[in-house]
């Protein structure tokens, strides 16, 4: 738990300008869904908590034609990337 407390201090509060109860319950409710759905953790193979675990890519070729997308979230202080279909 204090992992989680330090990383959402450092990575979300510290950069955002908290207005009311109702912007901070919605900045914690983003992240939250950030942190658990998207962001790597430090762990096996880098794996999200509610994701399985990537597949790897031992083929070179399948590594060329990445078309990487980003979404901003919470005004951009928080980035996720896609691989675009």
């Amino acid at each position: 738990m204090e992992r989680w407390v330090q990383t959402c201090r450092r990575e979300l509060l510290d950069r955002t300008l908290i207005w009311n109860q109702r912007h901070l319950l919605h900045a914690l409710r983003e992240f939250e869904q950030f942190y658990n759905t998207h962001r790597p953790h430090r762990g096996i193979a880098n794996a999200r908590p509610l994701r399985p675990l990537p597949t790897s890519v031992a083929d070179p070729k399948q590594l060329e034609p990445l078309d990487i997308r980003r979404h901003d979230r919470l005004g951009g202080i928080v980035h996720e990337y896609h691989r675009a279909a």
